[in-house]
C-alpha cells in the first residue's frame, strides 16, 4: 500500500502547483488555457493518492497534457481506457471556463484516443498485469499542468511560449518538481522526451540520481510511428531499467 506521508506531499505539491498557476496571464498565441489539476482535481488527486509511493524508484516526466489524454482525465498522458480500466479511477470531471468550441471537455465520456497515452500506458500495462506492480517502483508525471490552445483550437506547446510568461510558469513547474522528487526521493528521473529531460536537469541541479530519457510517444514524432514500444523497452534497458 502507499505511503500516506508520500501521497500526501505528492498531493500537497499537485494542489499548491494548480493554484499556483491559475493566476499566470497568457497572451498570444495562447487564447485559452485549460487547467485540469483544477477542473478534474478529483480524478488527479485520486490519481496521486492511490500511487505515489516511497518506493518510487524511477520518476518519468512528459510535458504537459494532450487534449485526448490528461485534459480529460486529469491524469498524465491519460488515455482514457487506460486511466479508467487499468487504473480504475473515473471521477467526475468539471468543464473548463471559458471552453474552446472545438476542444470540449467530455472528462471520462470522451471517445477520442490519446495516442501518445495509449502507447505509454499500453506498454506499462503489457509488462506490469496490475498497475499496482507498476507503481511500486515508478510514477508519471507531467511538467506543466496547463493545456494551451491558440483560436483555432490548435495545441501549442509550453515550450512555444513568450519568454517572459514561460519564465514565470517554469519556475512554478521547477518548484513543483522538486517537491516530488523530495517525497518520491527516485534513483532515476526520465524525461518522455528532450524538453522534459531538460527541464528536469535544470530544475533539479542538485539530484544525486539519474537522468534518462525516452522517445516521446507522439504521433508526429515518425520515429514514435515506427515501434515506439520497442524502441523504448530497449532504451530502458541500456538504462538497467
Amino acid at each position: 500500500m502507499p505511503s500516506d506521508k508520500t501521497a500526501q506531499k505528492v498531493t500537497a505539491a499537485a494542489a499548491k502547483l494548480r493554484d499556483a498557476v491559475m493566476s499566470l496571464p497568457f497572451t498570444e498565441p495562447v487564447a485559452y488555457t485549460y487547467n485540469p489539476l483544477d477542473y478534474a482535481w478529483k480524478a488527479h488527486e485520486t490519481y496521486c493518492r492511490r500511487f505515489a509511493q516511497a518506493s518510487c524508484r524511477v520518476l518519468f516526466m512528459g510535458m504537459n497534457p494532450g487534449p485526448f489524454g490528461m485534459a480529460q482525465t486529469g491524469v498524465p498522458f491519460g488515455e482514457v481506457a487506460a486511466v479508467r480500466d487499468w487504473m480504475g479511477i473515473c471521477t467526475e470531471v468539471r468543464r473548463p471556463s471559458p471552453e474552446h468550441p472545438k476542444r470540449k471537455i467530455e472528462g471520462f465520456a470522451c471517445e477520442r484516443s490519446e495516442v501518445s497515452g495509449r502507447r505509454l500506458w499500453g506498454l506499462f500495462a503489457e509488462r506490469f498485469e496490475k498497475p499496482e506492480l507498476f507503481f511500486a517502483d515508478h510514477f508519471v508525471l507531467n511538467y506543466c499542468p496547463l493545456v494551451f490552445m491558440g483560436e483555432t483550437g490548435r495545441n501549442i506547446t509550453p515550450d512555444k511560449l513568450p519568454v517572459k510568461e514561460a519564465e514565470a510558469l517554469f519556475g512554478l513547474c521547477d518548484q513543483h518538481l522538486a517537491e516530488v522528487v523530495s517525497a518520491l526521493k527516485p534513483d532515476w528521473v526520465i524525461g518522455v522526451g528532450a524538453f522534459a529531460e531538460g527541464r528536469a536537469k535544470m530544475a533539479l541541479p542538485d539530484f544525486k540520481g539519474n537522468f534518462g530519457r525516452i522517445l516521446h510517444p507522439s504521433p508526429a514524432s515518425p520515429a514514435a510511428n515506427r515501434d515506439w514500444a520497442g524502441t523504448v523497452t530497449k532504451q530502458l534497458l541500456a538504462m538497467g531499467l
